[in-house]
């Protein structure tokens, strides 16, 4: 009955545990009290399970059924309650129960060949499980998240690998007997680590290759933005100019019907055709937004954009000539963030259609966009925003590379019905 009661208390000490290092590399879309209240349901039933397959069949049953009793469900209700996509969590949870299953397993063999006692196998798990939590969450976390966000898609053959690798654990270790009692099975068990830690290194590097590959599409899609913004700007400068070469052509014919229109003693007319004319001229003036001139192609161009779109523009600018970051990093950032609220506002009706801007350079750059949005926006552990469809979000984590680059500070929220967007650095 002792021994029972250990093993039950080791399956559940290795299931807490593991699903800690799932926890370390995920984000939650569930508070803090309704994740307790999941993690305590779940606990009654590992105990639970376990006590009734140990009772009816012992440690070898409990083997052979546990992914099915334990890990399986751990699985659902992780996934349940947070933000991944099925892919990118089976492949993530199966992988932290793949290791924690194999460490398990060879810090209990190390015990038995040391002839340690329980309770030392416990402490010796509990100094692994600890640490390798801790690493997860300080050096893996924010990779894979940001990994997860760049590349949405192409997650499902990847989730054979870990699924695969545990099944053939589960099989080697349990049948016919256990692997605790043959020596030819344990060695089936641990020859596994080998092509384990080469196809995970083999992955990784792929996924690897892969975001830089991503990246550099981002980096040259941005680009791409910013100077088809220029190319406009400059575009709509020449026909400004061209056009107000034609006015003053056309100044010298203008001036000489005025003057006979006052020497026919007809005032009205006079002043009505010279009106019309300063009404033409108005209509061509170039609209400067700021002064650095990429910001200004990048807000012309979107703005532009906007008002095509029926989005009314509401802008308060003001910036000085010199900014204390690179002024085509921060015009992406505006690029992104412009381009978001207009997509916005395209899925509401015409009427409610809004963007507001307010950015000032003095005493340092702060900046305010804001739109009207329907809906819910779901935001991560790092208060950004949760992209709702694959492919979206590269924007958002472009934002948040700039501010981590130059230690800015941006913030996203949903109130009263409007999105808005914070910069301040």
């Amino acid at each position: 009955m002792t021994n029972m009661i250990f093993l039950v208390f080791r399956t559940f000490f290795i299931t807490i545990m593991t699903v800690g290092m799932m926890a370390s590399m995920t984000e939650f879309r569930f508070g803090r009290r309704k994740l307790l209240w999941i993690m305590a349901v779940y606990s009654i039933w590992v105990v639970a399970s376990s006590l009734v397959l140990l009772w009816f069949g012992g440690e070898l049953l409990l083997l052979r059924l546990f992914f099915l009793t334990i890990s399986v469900p751990a699985i659902f209700l992780t996934y349940w309650a947070a933000n991944d996509a099925p892919a990118q969590a089976v492949f993530n949870y199966a992988t932290q129960i793949l290791v924690s299953t194999l460490s398990a397993s060879m810090i209990r063999w190390l015990t038995e060949i040391l002839r340690l006692s329980g309770l030392m196998n416990v402490l010796l798990m509990c100094t692994f499980y600890l640490t390798l939590i801790y690493l997860e969450w300080r050096f893996l976390r924010r990779p894979f998240r940001m990994l997860i966000q760049v590349m949405p898609a192409r997650w499902g053959i990847l989730t054979l690998i870990p699924c695969v690798f545990c099944g053939y654990l589960i099989l080697v270790s349990a049948w016919p007997g256990s692997y605790l009692e043959n020596e030819a099975q344990r060695v089936y068990v641990y020859a596994a680590v080998i092509p384990l830690v080469v196809v995970y290194i083999a992955v990784f590097k792929s996924l690897l290759a892969q975001y830089r590959i991503q990246m550099e599409r981002q980096s040259t899609a941005l680009l791409t933005i910013q100077i088809s913004a220029l190319k406009e700007k400059v575009h709509r400068i020449k026909e400004v100019e061209e056009s107000i070469r034609i006015q003053r052509h056309d100044l010298r014919h203008q001036l000489q019907a005025v003057t006979k229109l006052l020497a026919q003693g007809d005032r009205d007319a006079a002043l009505d055709f010279l009106d019309a004319a300063q009404k033409r001229l108005d209509e061509q003036k170039v609209i400067r937004w700021c002064r650095p001139p990429v910001l200004d192609a990048v807000f012309s161009s979107y703005f532009d954009q906007a008002q095509k779109q029926g989005i009314s523009v509401e802008v308060k600018i003001s910036l000085p000539d010199d900014l204390p970051v690179d002024e085509g990093e921060l015009a992406i950032v505006l690029a992104n963030a412009l381009e978001n609220a207009i997509h916005a506002n395209l899925a509401l009706p015409g009427n409610q259609r809004e963007i507001c801007c307010k950015m000032v350079g003095t005493p340092g750059i702060m900046l305010e966009i804001s739109n009207p949005c329907t809906g819910s926006i779901s935001f991560d552990s790092s208060g950004l925003p949760v992209a709702q469809r694959e492919g979206h979000g590269l924007g958002v984590q472009s934002i948040s590379a700039f501010c981590k680059k130059n230690g800015a500070v941006c913030q996203f929220e949903q109130t009263d019905g409007r999105f808005r967007f914070r910069l301040v650095l």
